[in-house]
């Protein structure tokens, strides 16, 4: 980890702050989390605008839903695993079928509520909030893109997610041209093979193309933070140009970011292709990094995944 390096739920709290002044129909809602997600400051700054619904994610949801209906711009923050599972259907019903304005904050995503253990780790939110019609999401890399798909969720007129992690990571893009919905962002020109990642492991594909340039191996990285709309003519482009396709994620490897890259070369350039992520399988209780590792998700992995595929023959 860099000196430099914010946690997601950090920038998510300041942003809340930030953004109140230019948004005064912005309204945030927690599941009685707010210590954790970083809401409580704008509740004591803002206490006619925060709504701590306790420990009742579902009925978070439905109340977001009839405060968008009234013209407000609703923040739905909890962890990503009870928004994910537990308002599943009303998120689908209500505020999904009506297409309403309603932001989904889910914090300490991925593996990143480690020490909580398989019950708290939310490895399959991607997939659920992929398969909701109308619903836009977005996996911020680092803290920077975290504010930006803020302020661009503000401004959508339908139901938004946005995946945030606990813990600190590098901060990559400050300076750089900000987050667009439904566009890749092309982080290194390469022809040997893509790597496709998104979200927290982005830093780590970063160092893996570095070590991959070393050993002479070329690697086109986009960094893909709207899952969906997924952006399909970059990664069409790619493909095509490399025909080996690697994804990294912090997901499960089922309905992510992987699924969603294979399902739309499979239509456009198909390729061949590896996924990094979580495996068919529950994670367990322990350090974060460790976890990460464990399950894959590192640069030394990274590396090695792409020099297999990199090795092998083209489709």
């Amino acid at each position: 980890m860099t000196a430099n390096s914010v946690a997601m739920r950090d920038a998510f709290g300041e942003a809340l702050l930030a953004l109140a002044t230019d948004h005064p129909e912005m309204v945030v809602l927690d599941a009685d989390v707010a210590t954790s997600s970083r809401t409580a400051p704008f509740g004591k700054a803002y206490p006619d605008r925060f709504f701590n619904m306790g420990v009742a994610e579902a009925n978070m949801a439905d109340v977001a839903a009839g405060l968008a209906t009234c013209g407000l711009r609703p923040i739905a923050s909890t962890f990503a695993i009870f928004l994910d599972l537990k308002a599943t259907d009303q998120i689908r019903n209500i505020i999904c079928y009506n297409n309403l304005p309603v932001i989904l904050a889910g914090n300490y995503a991925g593996l990143s509520d480690s020490y909580d253990g398989a019950s708290h780790q939310s490895i399959l939110d991607l997939a659920v909030m992929r398969a909701m019609p109308n619903m836009v999401v977005i996996v911020p890399g680092d803290a920077v893109e975290m504010r930006q798909a803020l302020e661009l969720a503000l401004r959508r007129d339908g139901p938004t997610y946005i995946r945030l992690c606990r813990n600190p990571t590098p901060v990559l893009f400050a300076g750089a041209e900000p987050l667009q919905l439904g566009k890749i962002r092309k982080l290194r020109e390469g022809d040997d093979l893509t790597i496709a990642v998104c979200g927290v492991p982005t830093f780590m594909a970063i160092e893996a193309a570095s070590r991959l340039a070393a050993r002479g191996v070329s690697v086109d990285l986009l960094e893909v933070s709207t899952i969906k709309p997924i952006d399909v003519e970059a990664l069409a482009a790619s493909a095509r140009k490399t025909r080996k396709v690697l994804t990294v994620e912090e997901h499960t490897i089922y309905g992510g970011l992987g699924s969603a890259v294979a399902e739309t070369l499979a239509r456009r350039a198909p390729a061949l292709m590896r996924m990094i992520g979580i495996q068919d399988t529950f994670a367990e209780s322990g350090d974060w990094a460790g976890l990460m590792r464990k399950h894959g998700i590192s640069a030394g992995h990274i590396e090695a995944e792409a020099m297999a595929l990199a090795a092998a023959e083209s489709a």
